[in-house]
């Protein structure tokens, strides 16, 4: 793991590669072993020249034309879709579910991971390559989407939630119009920070970008926009009019063979678990990989086995015909689960590359037979960044107490009884281990003579050696919990350091909102991180 410090931030930036499951560490390892479950490996470079020269042909500027229209309708100015179409630019994407005030830290990190991506491929290449993030708009895990956690100044830890209407859980998240609740809810929010020079700035950006008649995808969208579009990423919404209208024949196609597509997909997921690996989505009977809206919310289509369709939390059932009247009518009804999603991303944009986390390192290795399906090639997978802060206070502790990052990772009892341990002075330590050999050794020599008068004399013996340690043990628990109570104050700080670096028992990236951060250091720490990612490529590109 590189470490990094800015001197006028403070702040640490260790960076590393995402991990996870054997499977994720066998890809993220270039392991041989999980080779056959990907199409390329992120550390081959000519697996991203392959994969630009399949875009150079018809197909390739076809993708890149449709592109052009999606971007035009999301925002992106006509100069930069000229340069980027008349240099035959490709894509690194990047993508994930909308957050509560941008959600966890890993979501920025994910964008500036494909941002430095792309400026490496960009170079390698020698083409415009641009980095794209795709917002799940669609999702329906308001439970997810719908919390946030923070620390306050207090080094309390906060959990921010927006709760929707009933009717509204089951719904997408580009239906649902935030109400006059999320305007108090980030006054909330925004108390628990402290009032920097920085403040001002961070509050105005929330306000604008999570207010009453947004949807909590618009404002996780122009958040982020805030943060990284200047570094060059461009954003589209998953429920795009354009995107659904140029994808509508992928998901009518994928409905068409669910019956098949379950049946490889169920095959790759043995294939996956005889070799110990997790399948990271289960293959449910009859399940189709598309969403359709019905009368319970976005409800997962399965096949009723007579050639009709239904939705089975509502118990609409629904033929073919049924499904294409209703997409023509509403195109953003009908949209892709986890497993086709990439496919629907690929097959309109021309991507090189995606920066994937380990879940979606994971639910790739399931994913050939989907894109063979529909003709599209699988891009290379790039591993993000994964990324800790570590503040100036922060550090001085883990200095003080000698500990490395991956030690705050352990449960704080565990933490606490080692350090307390090391703090038990030598005379102590030596006397017990004196005692504790003394009685073993004694109760040995009694137990053999013992055991010559009278065998039955055995349990009493062997009574005697477990009361004595027992003894000893309870009075070395004595000895650790005085010292805990005369280091209250830097057991007080450990947990402290703990909070920030592991909160709620989970790596940083994956808890805390970006908002603390940010009101402390500024936007400069976006550019920083930037620099930082970027000196470190992880495609094979090397400086």
């Amino acid at each position: 793991m590189h470490s990094a410090r800015e001197g006028g931030l403070n702040i640490d930036v260790k960076v590393g590669l995402v991990s996870g499951s054997p499977l994720v560490k066998g890809y993220v390892g270039a392991d041989q072993g999980v080779g056959e479950f990907f199409s390329a490996s992120y550390k081959d470079p000519g697996a991203y020249h392959r994969q630009a020269e399949r875009l150079d042909g018809p197909d390739g500027d076809e993708q890149r034309r449709i592109s052009a229209e999606i971007l035009k309708d999301s925002g992106v100015d006509e100069t930069t879709l000229r340069r980027w179409m008349d240099g035959k630019g490709v894509m690194v994407t990047a993508g994930q579910q909308p957050g509560l005030f941008g959600g966890p830290l890993y979501s920025v990190y994910k964008a500036l991971s494909a941002v430095a991506a792309a400026r490496e491929l960009e170079s390698a290449l020698n083409r415009p390559v641009m980095p794209l993030f795709w917002v799940a708009s669609e999702d329906h895990d308001w439970e997810e989407a719908g919390e946030t956690c923070v620390l306050d100044v207090e080094n309390e830890f906060h959990r921010i939630q927006v709760t929707p209407d009933p009717n509204d859980r089951s719904r997408p998240l580009f239906r649902v119009p935030l109400d006059q609740r999320i305007s108090r809810l980030l006054d909330r929010f925004l108390a628990l920070h402290p009032d920097t020079e920085f403040s001002g700035g961070l509050e105005a950006t929330l306000r604008a970008a999570f207010r009453p008649e947004r949807t909590l995808a618009e404002g996780f969208k122009s958040f982020m926009g805030s943060l990284v579009e200047s570094l060059g990423i461009r954003f589209v919404h998953a429920h795009c009019p354009s995107l659904k209208r140029h994808t509508r024949s992928v998901l009518l196609r994928e409905l068409d063979q669910a019956e098949e597509r379950e049946a490889e997909l169920g095959s790759v997921a043995r294939q996956l678990t005889s070799k110990g690996y997790p399948v990271q989505v289960p293959i449910l009977e009859r399940g189709v990989n598309l969403f359709l809206e019905g009368p319970a919310g976005r409800e997962r289509i399965y096949r009723d086995g007579t050639g009709s369709f239904s939705l089975r939390h509502s118990g609409t059932r629904l033929s073919r015909e049924d499904i294409l009247a209703r997409t023509e009518e509403d195109p953003a009804s009908l949209s892709p689960n986890v497993l086709l999603r990439p496919v629907v991303e690929n097959a309109i944009f021309p991507v090189v590359a995606t920066v994937v986390g380990p879940g979606e390192i994971g639910y790739h290795a399931q994913l050939a037979p989907v894109f063979a399906g529909h003709g599209v090639s699988p891009p290379v997978l790039v591993p993000r960044h994964s990324v800790t802060l570590v503040e100036r206070k922060v550090s001085k502790v883990m200095e003080k107490f000698d500990l490395e990052l991956e030690e705050l990772g352990r449960p704080f009892h565990e933490l606490a009884e080692n350090l307390v341990q090391d703090e038990v002075p030598p005379k102590v330590r030596r006397a017990l281990g004196s005692l504790r050999g003394h009685i073993s050794r004694d109760l040995k020599e009694l137990s053999t003579e013992a055991k010559g008068i009278d065998p039955t004399l055995q349990g009493p013996v062997d009574a005697a050696r477990n009361q004595a340690f027992h003894t000893i043990d309870d009075l070395e628990r004595k000895i650790v919990q005085s010292l805990k109570r005369e280091n209250e104050v830097a057991l007080a700080q450990v947990e402290k350091a703990q909070r920030h670096l592991f909160p709620d028992g989970k790596p940083q990236e994956r808890v805390l909102n970006p908002a603390y951060y940010l009101s402390r250091y500024g936007p400069d720490l976006i550019r920083y991180l930037s620099e930082t990612l970027q000196s470190q490529p992880v495609v094979p590109f090397g400086r």
